[in-house]
């Protein structure tokens, strides 16, 4: 089955498409990272392309989505030169009933959540397999770590009851490197997580981590990509 006829693939198009289309002219644009993010950010250039969005510029999470944008002709800024963020486009690994997530499976949540938490509006951008009832009970938390402080910071996390594993690169002898030039951490809770709030701050407290992969209280939309009989659709879950 070729990629256009893909449901799936047609899925992450259309909520890509759905949440470009949230974008106004004049906006400064959180551009996330990942396969979903990446449907939108080609988007939005298409938007521009074509004219009917005009004036925006964007701020990038990764170096992933600075290629990408760039390609798509979108100008870009940065955070140090702008009052604010306009509005806010990323997608998740897991969002729980409360509109809390676990991002990072792309190394990036330390960009992500320092833009994401700059803007007016925060929308996150999933299929339905992303919903879950409670953190943490099948995707890992990612917690991006100082390497000189690796062992210390495990130690702190086995404490609290998290089993860690160092991410290994793919393709790439050795352990996976952030753009920061940290390392993850992925952190797996026997329970899963039942106080985001409290284990992401606990988590920050430890000296060497730079940040953790839970976001909480931040999400203002949520945008669902489904399969339905074969066919896709998108819904939205507000708070």
């Amino acid at each position: 089955m070729s990629a256009e006829l893909d449901p799936v693939a047609l899925m992450k198009k259309q909520v890509g498409e759905a949440a470009a289309a949230m974008v106004q002219s004049g906006s400064i644009v959180g551009l996330g990272t990942g396969s979903t993010a990446a449907c939108m950010i080609q988007a939005l250039g298409d938007r521009l392309k074509s004219g009917d969005l005009k004036d925006i510029q964007g701020i990038t999470t990764s170096f992933q989505g600075e290629v990408l944008a760039r390609e798509c002709g979108i100008p870009l800024t940065t955070l140090d030169v702008v009052d604010a963020i306009d509005i806010a486009i990323d997608g998740a690994d897991e969002v729980d009933p409360n509109l809390n997530l676990i991002k990072g499976g792309g190394a990036a949540h330390f960009q992500e959540k320092l833009v994401e938490a700059f803007a007016k509006k925060f929308v996150v951008i999933v299929d339905s397999g992303k919903l879950v009832d409670k953190l943490n009970l099948n995707f890992l938390l990612p917690v991006e770590v100082v390497p000189k402080a690796l062992n210390p910071v495990t130690r702190a996390i086995e404490n609290l009851g998290g089993h860690c594993q160092l991410r290994m690169g793919v393709k790439k002898a050795g352990p996976v490197v952030t753009d920061q030039g940290n390392l993850i951490l992925d952190v797996k809770f026997a329970n899963g997580i039942d106080d985001p709030a409290t284990l992401s701050a606990t988590l920050n407290n430890i000296p060497g981590v730079l940040e953790n992969g839970l976001f909480v209280d931040m999400t203002d939309l949520v945008l669902v990509g489904e399969v339905i009989d074969g066919k896709p659709s998108v819904r939205e879950i507000k708070k």
